[in-house]
C-alpha cells in the first residue's frame, strides 16, 4: 500500500487517540519511511534533514508567545474589560440591553480578531477578557453558543486571510510547503486566493447570530478570584496603557518592514523594555513564560516538517497522486471535493490548521497539477483544507480558547456549546467556500 496513506492515516489514528501530535507525527513519519522502503537509517535522516524547515516558523511562535505575555502583563487587557463593563451602563430598558448585548458582542469579536494580527495574544485574552464579563451576559440572557461561535471567528478567519501576526506564519506556512511541493508560490498571492474561503466563515457567522439569537438562561455563580489576580486590580496607569499600544504598533510596523514576525515581536518587546513598561527584575520570567506558552506548537511546526521531507523522500506522492488522479477520472469538482473533506479530517484529528498544511500539501499540489487547476485554485485548496477543521476540532485552540472562558462558572459544556456550534455554522460552508474558490479561480 502507498506509504503516504498509510503516514498520514497513522497521523490522524494516533492524533484520535490522543497521542501527543508531536509524538504522532515523529511515529507517522518512521511508518511511512519504512513501508517506504528507506529503512531506519534513510528515514532518520530524512526527517534530520527536513525539521530544519520549521525552524523560522517555531521561532516566530517563541517570540510571538513572549510578546503575548508581556502585552497582557501591562493590563492592556483588564484595561479593555473595564472598558466594555463602563460603557455597557445600565440594562434597565429593553433597548437599553439591545444596545448593550450588542456593544459586547462586537467589542468580543473586534478583541478576538486583533488577537490574531493586531495585538497578536492569541487566545491569551480570553480568561482575561470573558470570566469578568459573564454575569452582565447572564443578565443579558446571551446564548454562550453564539459567544463561542463569535470568539471562534476571530481566531481563525484573520489568520485564514489577512498576512500579519498569525496570520503571517499561515501565509509563510502555506507558501513555503506549497513551493517544496512543487509549485512556487508568492505569499502575495494567498491573500487574494483565500477572499472566497474567508467569506465561508462571514456566511457562518450571520447564521449563527441567527440561530442563537433567542436568550438563554444561566445562573449567576460566584467564582473565586484567585489572591495574585486581586492583588493586580490596581488602577492602571495612562503611560504604561499609551506604551503598550506603541510596542503593538512598532511590532507591527517592524513586520511588515521586515516581513518577519520575529523582528516584529522583538521590536514590540523592545519598546516595553526601554520604556520600563516591561520591568526589568520581572522581564525574563514573563519572556521565558510567554515563549514556553508557544513551545509545544513550535515543536509541532518542526516534526510536521521533518514528516513532511520523510513523504516527500519515499518517492510515493507521484504513485498516490496518478492514483487518485485516475480514480476521480480526472474530475477537477471531484477532486476538489475530497481534498477539502480530507483536510477537514486530518485538522480535526491534529488540532492545528497550521500543522495540517505540511501534512496535506504533500499530496495535494502534484494532484492539483495533475488534475489542471491554476496556481490560485492550488493555493485556495490547500489554504482552506488546512484551515477547515480549526473550527470544531474537539483539541484545537480555537474552540478550546472559548471554552475555557465560557466555562469559569461551570456552565459550558465544551463539545455541545463550542465544537458542535462551531463545526455545523463554520466547516461546512468553508468547505462550500473552498470548493467554488477552486472551481473559478
Amino acid at each position: 500500500m502507498n506509504a503516504v496513506v498509510i503516514a498520514v492515516i497513522a497521523v490522524l489514528v494516533l492524533s484520535l487517540l490522543r497521542i501527543n501530535v508531536v509524538f504522532s507525527l515523529i511515529l507517522g513519519s518512521l511508518i511511512g519511511g519504512l513501508v517506504g522502503g528507506l529503512g531506519i537509517e534513510g528515514t532518520l535522516g530524512a526527517f534530520t534533514d527536513g525539521v530544519g524547515g520549521g525552524a523560522n516558523v517555531a521561532l516566530s511562535y517563541a517570540m510571538l508567545g513572549g510578546f503575548a505575555v508581556a502585552i497582557a502583563s501591562t493590563g492592556l487587557p483588564e484595561a479593555m474589560v473595564r472598558g466594555i463593563i463602563s460603557i455597557s451602563g445600565k440594562k434597565d430598558t429593553a433597548q437599553s440591553k439591545k444596545r448593550t448585548r450588542a456593544l459586547i458582542l462586537i467589542m468580543i469579536l473586534i478583541m478576538a480578531c486583533f488577537s490574531q494580527n493586531v495585538i497578536p495574544v492569541h487566545i491569551a485574552f480570553i480568561p482575561l477578557l470573558i470570566p469578568p464579563l459573564l454575569t452582565i451576559m447572564n443578565d443579558l440572557q446571551i446564548d454562550r453558543r453564539l459567544t463561542a461561535s463569535i470568539l471562534t471567528f476571530g481566531l481563525v478567519t484573520p489568520y485564514m486571510l489577512l498576512p500579519a501576526g498569525y496570520g503571517q506564519i499561515f501565509h509563510e506556512i502555506v507558501a513555503t510547503n506549497m513551493t517544496a511541493s512543487g509549485m512556487k508560490v508568492d505569499p502575495d498571492q494567498i491573500t487574494i486566493a483565500m477572499i472566497i474561503p474567508a467569506l465561508g466563515m462571514l456566511v457562518g457567522l450571520i447564521i449563527a447570530l441567527f440561530s442563537y439569537r433567542k436568550p438563554r438562561q444561566y445562573k449567576n455563580v460566584e467564582m473565586p478570584v484567585p489572591d495574585e489576580v486581586k492583588e493586580e486590580k490596581i488602577s492602571l496607569k495612562r503611560s504604561t496603557l499609551i506604551f503598550s499600544i506603541l510596542s503593538i504598533v512598532a511590532a507591527l510596523a517592524v513586520q511588515i518592514w521586515t516581513d518577519s514576525m520575529v523582528f516584529g515581536a522583538l521590536a514590540g518587546i523592545i519598546v516595553l523594555y526601554i520604556t520600563r513598561t516591561l520591568k526589568w527584575k520581572e522581564a525574563d520570567t514573563i519572556l521565558t513564560n510567554g515563549m514556553r506558552l508557544m513551545a509545544f506548537i513550535g515543536f509541532v511546526m518542526i516534526s510536521a516538517s521533518g514528516f513532511s521531507s520523510v513523504i516527500g523522500a519515499t518517492g510515493d506522492v507521484e504513485s498516490l497522486v496518478k492514483t487518485a488522479a485516475d480514480a476521480i477520472h480526472g474530475s477537477q469538482a471531484l477532486g476538489a471535493l475530497m481534498m477539502l473533506i480530507v483536510g477537514l479530517l486530518v485538522t480535526m484529528g491534529i488540532g492545528s490548521s497550521f500543522s495540517t498544511v505540511p501534512v496535506i500539501a504533500t499530496i495535494f499540489v502534484p494532484l492539483a497539477i495533475e488534475l489542471g487547476f491554476s496556481p490560485m485554485a492550488i493555493i485556495a485548496l490547500v489554504g482552506t483544507a488546512g484551515a477547515l477543521g480549526d473550527a470544531g476540532s474537539p483539541a484545537s485552540d480555537s474552540t478550546l480558547g472559548p471554552t475555557s472562558g465560557l466555562n469559569a462558572d461551570g456552565q459550558h459544556d465544551h463539545m455541545w456549546d463550542t465544537v458542535v456550534p462551531t463545526f455545523l455554522h463554520y466547516n461546512l460552508p468553508v468547505i462550500a467556500f473552498g470548493w467554488v474558490a477552486a472551481m473559478i479561480l
